[in-house]
């Protein structure tokens, strides 16, 4: 019952803590491993409680079924030694005197008052002859002449040569009972001498157990009748109300049972081993076990204290903690970006030599056509058609200077991450024309291989481009003069494409191979940084895309890079 309460309690709890933290990564972090903390640090704890709860609760229940079941055989053998010594005094007298000397009712009177003085307890007692008939006498009754032979303890007696009855009632409407012996004598012949018994002895010994008010103890014989008064399941003589009781007697041992009104009790039964007797010793468990029910109503506070506290601890210990994650990632991306822009700007100064080239060509185009348009106004040679060509040149020639520095200064420019739908074949084509002049000047091939059907991607434009520089850079630097660069785009499927960039280069054995993600890892002995593919790496990461790379040495490499259709921001 307490660790249902405790289950619906830890979902409650999760619900409530968890509830209003937005599922983004960090969320989900500290949730993960809040969880995992909590059920690190609960379960043994819950398992060390069931365990400790169950053993403690075993040990008890030993420590309280003994004692009861020792007080009920102490004092179960005590009524029979009670039983056996009052027998035994009717043995000895009927050993003791002959027939004719108990025939006397002065002798007989004598005896019964020494029996009740030295004994106690004795009602009456009789001599009977062997056809049942009562000879003599010593009592309060009229119960000379009366003939017995038909009665069931006569019988018994006349077999087992002693008997003892069940309690009944006797002319005073009084619980008691009645014990005889048979006396043979040396010729044969045989007599009896029968006493009767009140039983306020049982009470005096059940009542010296010394049990708790709520405790009973009595007597009751094999068919369930009670012996003696019961404080709860019946009077003297009547069946006892308590269930199952029979079951008991035949157990004879301590057992936990629920009663007729609903109580749950513990009952130790002990069989008398001569006597058709058996003592009940009944114990309500909510006594027994009173001290158990503390330590678990103590034990169950002191678990759920300490179920909450250690919540509280590492809900307190994972926000900290996340929140340095967060800090750190923060400046880990803070240096990423710093790194990535730096070498944004060492590409740009590999790149400068050919910008300058591309730039110089409009210029000097400009400065050609500039001068031609004052030659014809310092001659007064007016060609209308000339001076508009002379100025469309020099337009055009601006633009493509504009062109080309706009797109140096985009590609240099800090941004943060802008997600837009792009067309892969023209941001390749775009990235293509920063190193055009030295594919012309070494004779390059660049060998352009672009599904018509690709679909447009959600992805970063500024970053995809300085991925698809710093792989270009590389394949260019790794080709000779007169090399051959194959670039390739395809449909992966619905939900990614796949660029390819291979040359016919130098190649790299299988160990640089393994580390050529791996930040400042570089074969440019001298003048690499060992920064361009780590970075390059990390940006296809991050846009949810993955890279991979094959190469063989002296035959080339090829870096293949797969991006999602559509970006998740």
């Amino acid at each position: 019952m307490y660790f249902s309460k405790i289950k619906k309690f830890a979902k409650r709890l999760n619900k409530i803590i968890f509830s209003k933290y937005s599922l983004d990564r960090y969320s989900r972090r500290r949730r993960n491993i809040s969880i995992m903390m909590i059920l690190i640090t609960v379960i043994p704890l819950t398992l060390m409680a069931i365990i400790n709860s169950h053993q403690y609760q075993k040990n008890l229940k030993t420590e309280i079924v003994n004692p009861i079941h020792s007080t009920a055989i102490k004092a179960s053998h005590s009524l029979e030694l009670f039983l056996e010594e009052r027998l035994s005094a009717i043995r000895f007298i009927a050993s003791s005197f002959d027939f004719d000397t108990l025939s006397d009712t002065r002798t007989l009177n004598r005896i019964f008052r020494v029996l009740r003085k030295e004994f106690g307890g004795y009602v009456d007692l009789g001599l009977i002859t062997s056809d049942g008939t009562q000879v003599n006498y010593a009592g309060p009754y009229d119960l000379l002449g009366k003939n017995y032979s038909e009665q069931h303890w006569f019988q018994v007696a006349s077999v087992r040569g002693v008997y003892i009855s069940n309690v009944f009632m006797g002319y005073r409407e009084t619980p008691h009972i009645a014990m005889a012996v048979q006396h043979l004598t040396d010729s044969g012949k045989s007599w009896y001498l029968r006493a009767t018994m009140n039983t306020e002895k049982f009470k005096n010994i059940i009542a010296s157990m010394g049990l708790a008010a709520s405790c009973d103890a009595f007597l009751i014989n094999h068919k369930g009748i009670l012996q003696t008064h019961s404080k709860y399941y019946g009077k003297v003589l009547e069946p006892c109300a308590l269930s199952g009781i029979e079951k008991n007697i035949t157990l004879q041992q301590v057992d936990e049972i629920t009663d007729n009104s609903g109580r749950k009790i513990f009952i130790a039964a002990t069989a008398f081993n001569h006597h058709d007797f058996t003592l009940v010793i009944v114990k309500p468990s909510s006594i027994a076990l009173k001290s158990l029910y503390t330590l678990k109503n103590n034990m169950f506070f002191l678990y759920v204290s300490s179920v909450v506290l250690i919540i509280l601890i590492i809900l307190r210990l994972t926000g900290t903690l996340i929140k340095r994650i967060r800090q750190s990632d923060e400046k880990r991306e803070l240096a990423f970006r710093e790194l990535e822009h730096s070498q944004k700007l060492s590409s740009i100064g590999r790149l400068a030599a050919g910008v300058a080239h591309e730039i110089n060509n409009p210029l000097a185009i400009i400065r050609e056509k500039a001068g031609l348009m004052r030659d014809l106004f310092e001659y007064g040679k007016e060609d209308k058609t000339k001076f508009i060509n002379a100025t469309g040149s020099i337009i055009n020639s601006v633009e493509r200077c504009k062109k080309i520095t706009h797109r140096l200064l985009g590609f240099a420019r800090r941004i943060e991450t802008s997600i837009e739908k792009l067309n892969l074949g023209e941001v390749l084509q775009d990235t293509l024309g920063f190193l055009e002049k030295e594919a012309q000047n070494r004779n390059i091939e660049v060998k352009c291989q672009f599904e018509d059907s690709l679909p447009q991607i959600s992805s970063d434009q500024g970053q995809l481009q300085q991925v698809f520089l710093n792989l270009l850079t590389n394949a260019f630097a790794a080709v000779k003069d007169g090399g051959i660069i194959s670039i390739k785009t395809w449909t992966k499927d619905t939900k990614t494409v796949g660029i390819s960039i291979r040359d016919n280069g130098h190649g790299m054995t299988e160990t640089v191979r393994q580390q050529i993600f791996e930040p400042f890892f570089t074969t440019k002995k001298g003048y690499g940084t060992g920064l361009g593919l780590s970075i390059t790496y990390g940006i296809i990461k991050k846009l949810g895309g993955d890279i991979s790379v094959e190469s063989k040495e002296g035959k080339g490499t090829a870096f293949t890079v797969y991006l999602p259709i559509t970006q998740e921001v």
